[in-house]
């Protein structure tokens, strides 16, 4: 069983945290989130650290407890740090441009693919053509948008080509030729 809802959650300097019942806001240098708590949860604040407790101690409540830690820690480094995401294109031809808060890929269809970020995510490019690092202070909303423009095109087996996370391993296929002999 994981004990990962027992751990405390540090609070960094310049991070503010105001627990309103079963809703969390959390303000720092990168913006604000809050979120609603499950009621079989409760935070407190004590000496900069926040804990999480449980009514009881049966399965469910300790699960919560354990999920619900994960996502105030997710906020509280959000509001402080940030996070990112590196999506690489490969493919010959294939190539990405940002535009304000849109993407324009071409990936191999016969017209471009406009993608329109959601509000809370940046990207920029980080090579000329091919590198894109997608940023946001909530954690949640990065990895859903990142896994949508993925989905445009997700890389194939045999080349590789699409779009992939940077470190992500493709598992490559042998194709019929060498299949042959």
């Amino acid at each position: 069983m994981s004990r990962i809802g027992n751990k405390l959650i540090p609070v960094p300097k310049g991070v503010k945290v105001d627990i309103q019942g079963a809703k969390v806001v959390v303000t720092g240098p990168k913006g604000k989130l809050e979120r609603e708590i499950r009621p079989e949860v409760s935070i407190k604040e004590e000496d900069g650290n926040l804990v999480l407790m449980t009514q009881d101690e049966s399965k469910r409540s300790m699960a919560m407890k354990g999920l619900t830690r994960s996502l105030v820690n997710n906020m509280v480094v959000g509001v402080d740090t940030g996070f990112q995401k590196k999506l690489i294109v490969e493919g010959v031809g294939y190539r990405v441009t940002v535009e304000g808060s849109a993407l324009t890929l071409n990936v191999g269809y016969s017209n471009p693919v406009n993608f329109k970020l959601p509000a809370g995510v940046s990207a920029t490019m980080v090579d000329k053509v091919n590198t894109v690092m997608l940023e946001s202070i909530d954690k949640e909303l990065l990895g859903v948008t990142a896994a949508k423009v993925r989905e445009i095109r997700k890389p194939e087996p045999y080349k590789g080509k699409g779009i992939r996370y940077e470190g992500e391993h493709i598992v490559r296929k042998v194709g019929k030729s060498a299949a042959k002999g």
